[in-house]
């Protein structure tokens, strides 16, 4: 089955777009000839490729025929560039998930790299670990750091390492609230959101207890040293603060650790290779690399 190169970029813009009018006005066309085109594509592969809803989601189909766009789209601009030569115009778009911690902390010095030497701009999407791997199912993204092991149709999966977290305070949190007998499950804790199960993993008895919600890494590390309350952050954001006596370690010599996994499309891409090889290599410096028993 084939697709007009026009039709296939069409659909992308109405999933990014999340509208046929917002679709219509990136391609500077009527959002009729956007409904014309996923139409034709929908008669042409006898599937509803698209839910009319706001935002517009692709179906299980719709999701199979995004993925091979986004292909499609990543390996034309990779020939166009090799034809024109090292001055030649148009960068490609790679869109990649991460989760935040990562973002805030080696994963970006690990793109850093790759732009020193290659054209490329990044469409990077934040979400929880355990919850990027929907992202390359979706077709929104062509890479991923996830919690998960097990590729996803289409996809390899190599293990990038370990992220470790402890749970800390700030001393003046510590002094307040954990004198005496109080109990941890009792105190005020930060969460990154509703869907963070860190604090839960580290002391389930402790779903009761007042919580603050900060949804940006660095905002959460920030939060827990100024007092709001306990939490668990990555090496990266508190080896320093605990050796400067800034924060203190409530379990020393219990870490949760997580494993981090990178996903990416069987695709044959240069530059998803390099990008690969970059956070492949970043992540064997930043993370622990002892294999779990």
């Amino acid at each position: 089955m084939q697709f007009q190169r026009d039709h296939l970029e069409t659909l992308l813009a109405a999933v990014d777009e999340g509208t046929f009018d917002a679709a219509a006005a990136r391609l500077h066309v009527t959002a009729s000839a956007v409904s014309q085109r996923i139409k034709a594509m929908e008669q042409a592969a006898g599937r509803i490729l698209v839910q009319r809803t706001t935002p517009v989601r692709p179906t299980a189909d719709g999701e199979v025929v995004v993925r091979h766009a986004r292909q499609a789209r990543l390996l034309e601009q990779e020939t166009a560039r090799a034809l024109s030569g090292p001055g030649g115009t148009g960068v490609p778009s790679l869109p990649l998930a991460v989760n935040a911690d990562s973002l805030s902390t080696w994963f970006l010095g690990a793109l850093a790299g790759v732009l020193e030497h290659t054209a490329v701009v990044f469409d990077l999407h934040r979400e929880d670990q355990e919850r990027t791997s929907g992202l390359l199912r979706s077709g929104t993204v062509m890479a991923a750091v996830t919690a998960e092991s097990v590729p996803v149709q289409g996809c390899s999966s190599a293990r990038l390492g370990t992220m470790r977290y402890h749970a800390v305070a700030s001393p003046g949190f510590a002094e307040r609230h954990l004198r005496g007998t109080a109990s941890l499950d009792t105190v005020p804790r930060v969460d990154f959101d509703r869907q963070d199960g860190l604090q839960h993993a580290f002391l389930p008895s402790g779903h009761g207890a007042p919580r603050h919600y900060v949804p940006t890494s660095d905002d959460f590390a920030r939060a827990v040293r100024a007092g709001f309350g306990w939490g668990m952050l990555p090496e990266q954001q508190c080896l320093e603060d605990l050796d400067a006596g800034r924060l203190v370690e409530l379990a020393p010599g219990r870490p949760v650790g997580v494993e981090l996994y990178w996903q990416r499309w069987k695709l044959t891409s240069p530059l998803l290779d390099e990008v690969t090889r970059a956070v492949t290599a970043a992540a064997g410096r930043a993370l622990h690399q002892e294999e779990r028993a």
